[in-house]
């Protein structure tokens, strides 16, 4: 089986920083495109942004310039670096992961979803 775990998530002010990671484990046979996905209430889950296992990035336009999705491939771990953080940031967010198992079989898989809050 395979496993995504996020931490990071909490209460911030407006203007402040947060860190999410979010660490594969398990089966895993190697490691596509890992990205961050979130999901305010009554809205859709949306994409945040997303790194290939090459490194290329890319962002929704609401998060260019103040986050930064980057990966440890040797740890199997991804993050986003949340800057300015603004009031409509705030959702559960929820990483996922390209992964390929021991099967040699590439699934989508999720974690269970971190709470982010930004509030004065």
């Amino acid at each position: 089986q395979v496993q995504l775990v996020e931490s990071g998530g909490g209460l911030v002010q407006p203007g402040g920083s947060l860190r999410l990671s979010c660490a594969a484990s398990g089966s895993i046979f190697s490691i596509n495109a890992m990205g961050w996905y979130r999901q305010a209430p009554g809205k859709q889950r949306q994409l945040v942004a997303r790194i290939s296992s090459g490194g290329r990035t890319n962002y929704a336009d609401s998060v260019k310039g103040r986050f930064t999705i980057s990966r440890d491939n040797a740890k199997n771990t991804v993050y986003l670096q949340m800057n300015s953080l603004k009031p409509e940031d705030t959702a559960v967010y929820y990483c996922s992961a390209n992964i390929r198992n021991l099967g040699l079989r590439w699934d989508d898989y999720w974690g269970q979803g971190t709470q982010v809050t930004v509030s004065s």
